[in-house]
């Protein structure tokens, strides 16, 4: 098992990635390079997280054997001592002390694979973050029609991008090389560089995880009030409506701009290649109505136009995918807040049935699985919609708030080692006196994922304009899977550190001389920046304290609603407008959600109604065309009793082909414009002179067709 639990955590953290990504990016469509860097650096940050509490309890492991000879020594020393004192060194023998067994953890990593693993792991990390997601994501972005262009145009954006890091890590090495009593070497170098990083995430860490904490608590307990969430339903239902008209207009005037530059450059144009690029960028309806408007027989030499350059239609490529791009996000969108909105109506309709079945107004576009008919039945439903899940909800707040507490009061203390303040390190301490591995690998992996998802869950909310924005569905364009790639290589590691910081596991915090972790040997010593490892590491986690209040008592929001964005303030009176519009935009796509569900009502019960009529019509046509064709094999022709021999009568079934046909008739619906000869399937009706009723003489076959040929 030594190594197992290790390859088990990397196969599932990968899956784990692959599942989170496929729900944010569209496999199909984004490109695989843009993919591939998205995928390594969450997977990268999640290994992080899941493969640290194996190095905690590794580490503990090898504190008790250290501890334990130690031990053993000092008992040995004190025992020699005593037995020189009594006079006795020669013959006596030194008294035994029994020190605590050390068990080994089962999910021991052996020695020297955890700090090839954590190095390889965050240099990679850091690399991405740095260097080469900064330069995927203005490559994914450019509008260029070759890979040269492309790289071209990614070198130049990030030009001041990689300038301002390079000066960063200048101005430090210069600082620490005019320090006196320092001596660089490459240890020292790589030690702050992994300071600048890890201070410039510590930041970020600190503002993000001060609003998530207030922030989830919150979410969980308003989701519990069914007419709260309603209420912030319809008010995203009108922000999100503006949005939807916004992209619509804007891919309108793109698309004008595409068609006046694709009818200005014709087929034989060196730049006309660049224009297919850009139409096959343009939904199917635009390219259908482009094609049937294009004249591609005329010559660009022949008329004195004026052609945009490939720089203009560069910039016209990029402006194509954002806004298509735009488009079908807050197309998607609408349509799942339109079903998010219904079912909380629903909710709020069923709550006071008497019959505890929960009935649904529309059916569920969802795919369900095979087994919902018979485990989540409407009874079911009704109970956990109604009545569970608010109870749930509510819990599950508590319990998320006292956890909230609890990291604020371990950030405010974790500096002080005696007495220990640190909840978390009070707890760890407990576990590790009993060396029961398990509850400390659970109690380590708990925590830090809870912190993980106040600081993940904000970098999924936060949204800067439209420029980064993680839409679910498959609707995340590749700048923002990109930056939130960005975003988690540079707050995992001092999160990381930031733990090790509240268990008291990092020397250069705790002050203690302890066994260190794999991980924190990886870091280097952060004592060569004094000024950081003393004052901000230890200081700076106290803000969380002022941002969780700022964050309870929605500072922030009220702010922005003040400068004109506008958000969820319940006491505000444009908060109050769009509420009520987006109540009256739900009543609107639910009437014609309505409309087009009855109309597919009647059209099956007319299928169904004439469905049967019309297979019995075709059957009885068969069984008496079998019938004609046995009388006529006896005999072509009728007698006609009481009359001439000679005198005999076609045999005839107008009558029954002209109440065929009007059946028919009424059954399919057919236009005015149909064809004379589907009226009729006996050939000897062709040739009487008297036409059928509903037939229109000018629509009758001709006697002698003339233009049967034509």
């Amino acid at each position: 098992m030594s190594g197992a639990a290790l390859g088990i955590e990397i196969v599932v953290v990968f899956f784990l990635a692959l599942f989170l990504l496929h729900r944010y990016a569209d496999f199909r469509k984004q490109q695989r390079m843009v993919l591939f860097g998205t995928l390594l650096a969450w997977y990268l940050c999640f290994l992080i997280v899941f493969i640290l509490p194996l190095d905690i309890s590794t580490t503990i492991y090898k504190q008790c054997k250290i501890d334990h000879e130690e031990h053993a020594s000092v008992s040995l020393v004190t025992a020699l001592i005593s037995n020189q004192t009594a006079g006795n060194s020669t013959t006596a023998t030194p008294t035994k002390s029994v020190p605590k067994v050390c068990y080994k953890p089962w999910s021991y990593i052996p020695d020297g694979i955890m700090p090839v693993f954590w190095r390889v792991v965050y240099w990679t990390s850091q690399c991405l973050t740095w260097l080469l997601l900064p330069f995927m994501q203005s490559y994914a972005r450019s509008g260029g029609f070759s890979i040269t262009g492309k790289i071209k145009t990614a070198l130049i954006e990030n030009a001041i991008y990689y300038g301002t890091y390079l000066l960063i890590f200048g101005s430090l090495l210069i600082y620490v090389a005019v320090h006196p009593q320092w001596h660089l070497s490459w240890y020292e170098l790589q030690t702050i560089g992994i300071t600048a990083a890890n201070t410039w995430g510590l930041f970020l860490l600190v503002l993000l995880l001060g609003y998530g904490l207030v922030e989830i608590p919150r979410s969980y307990w308003n989701a519990s009030r069914q007419g709260h969430l309603l209420i912030k339903t319809y008010f995203k239902a009108a922000k999100l409506m503006t949005e939807k008209a916004d992209a619509e207009e804007n891919l309108e005037d793109v698309m004008e701009e595409v068609r006046k530059v694709q009818e200005s450059i014709k087929y034989n144009h060196p730049l006309r290649k660049y224009i297919d690029t850009i139409l096959r960028k343009c939904p199917v309806e635009y390219q259908e109505k482009m094609g049937r408007n294009m004249d591609d027989y005329e010559d660009f030499d022949d008329k004195q136009n004026t052609y945009p350059s490939e720089k203009n239609l560069v910039k016209l490529h990029k402006q194509v995918i954002y806004a298509v791009q735009r488009h079908n996000r807050t197309h998607v969108q609408w349509q799942i807040l339109l079903q998010q909105a219904m079912h909380l109506e629903d909710v709020a309709k069923n709550e006071t049935s008497s019959a505890h079945q929960f009935v649904h107004s529309f059916p569920s576009t969802e795919p369900t699985s095979w087994l919902s008919p018979y485990l989540y039945t409407p009874t079911v439903e009704w109970y956990w919609e109604c009545l569970l899940r608010q109870w749930f909800y509510r819990l599950l707040a508590v319990l998320l708030s006292l956890f909230s507490v609890g990291v604020v009061w371990s950030e405010c203390t974790f500096f002080s080692t005696r007495p220990v303040l640190s909840l978390f390190a009070v707890f760890i301490q407990l576990a590790e006196r009993d060396y029961n591995y398990l509850y400390i690998e659970m109690a380590c992996f708990i925590t830090i994922f809870f912190l993980c998802t106040c600081v993940y869950s904000t970098v999924f909310r936060i949204r800067v304009f439209n420029y980064y924005y993680l839409a679910s569905h498959h609707q995340t364009d590749a700048y923002s899977l990109q930056f939130s790639g960005m975003l988690f290589c540079r707050l995992t590691p001092p999160l990381c550190l930031n733990f090790l910081g509240l268990i008291h596991m990092d020397s250069a915090i705790s002050h203690q001389l302890k066994e260190q972790t794999a991980y924190t040997s990886i870091m280097g010593s952060m004592r060569v920046l004094s000024f950081i490892a003393n004052g901000f590491y230890i200081y700076y986690p106290m803000l969380i304290l002022l941002l969780c209040i700022a964050t309870y008592f929605s500072l922030g929001t009220r702010c922005l609603n003040l400068l004109g964005f506008q958000q969820f303030v319940g006491d505000n009176e444009m908060t109050s407008d769009l509420i009520d519009e987006g109540k009256e935009l739900i009543r609107r796509e639910k009437r014609k959600r309505q409309r087009t569900e009855d109309g597919e009502n009647r059209r099956r019960e007319w299928k169904e109604r004439y469905g049967n009529t019309r297979e019995d019509t075709a059957r009885n046509r068969n069984r008496n065309e079998a019938a004609e064709m046995t009388e006529t094999n006896y005999s072509d022709t009728v007698p006609i009793p009481n009359t001439s021999p000679n005198r005999q009568v076609k045999y005839s079934r107008t009558g029954r082909g002209t109440e065929r046909d009007s059946i028919e008739l009424l059954e399919d619906a057919e236009p005015l414009d149909f064809n004379a000869e589907t009226l009729s399937d006996d050939p000897l009706e062709t040739d009487s002179t008297r036409h059928v009723p509903g037939r229109y003489l000018s629509m009758s076959s001709s006697r002698s067709r003339i233009f049967d040929d034509v």
